[in-house]
């Protein structure tokens, strides 16, 4: 398919349903170490419309303090569980990035959730790409440019899609506009789980 924009890097269907059912096997072993938990946003302390949780070296949490990485679990305290090994060979196999992720957000979205536009940007290193998985329901993504007033489009990420944004497109606007409920039996109690794993420090 043609490209959509410079530095993405789209790749639909990447995961099939035997990967994706084994990766959603491993997910629950660390919601059960790491349960999910509600972020806030800074100042305001409103709750975020997504649950979430994160494995890795480090974790992004967000709560009155601002937004951060940090080694434990907010609530537990514990060290978050390790990326499993079938994220890492696929950030090897589709980034060629030649630095290991160091954090895997885990974010589950209910059939009202949303996230808008942002931009990640509380990483060291801005040329670690940012590599996207998408199981479960569907979800109409938004993608602007590196800039808020941006033109933005849109397009639908399905169960097993994997999205990079990389290069010129690394720190450009993106968000989920809403979630298409009942377009995927993955999940068995339907939503959809977004893994985003990022670089966070600049490699030695």
């Amino acid at each position: 398919m043609p490209a959509i924009a410079p530095g993405v890097r789209f790749l639909p269907g990447r995961l099939d349903r035997a990967a994706q059912e084994a990766l959603v096997a491993e997910l629950r072993e660390v919601v059960r170490e790491a349960p999910l938990f509600v972020p806030v946003m800074p100042r305001t302390g409103k709750p975020f419309s997504v649950r979430m949780t994160d494995c890795g070296p480090l974790g992004w949490v967000s709560d009155r303090a601002g937004y951060r990485y940090q080694p434990t679990h907010p609530a537990t305290g514990k060290p978050w569980p390790a990326i499993p090994d079938r994220l890492l060979a696929l950030w090897d196999e589709v980034t060629g990035y030649p630095h290991p992720p160091e954090a895997c957000l885990v974010n589950f979205y209910g059939p009202e959730a949303k996230m808008g536009l942002h931009q990640d940007r509380d990483e060291e290193d801005f040329e670690a790409p940012l590599l996207s998985v998408s199981l479960g329901d569907s979800c109409r993504f938004r993608l602007g440019g590196v800039e808020r007033g941006d033109p933005t489009r849109s397009f639908v990420l399905a169960s097993g899609d994997v999205l990079v944004l990389a290069g010129p497109a690394r720190l450009a606007f993106h968000g989920v506009d809403r979630i298409l409920p009942g377009t995927s039996t993955l999940l068995s109690g339907g939503g959809r789980i977004n893994l985003t794993l990022r670089r966070v420090t600049k490699a030695g």
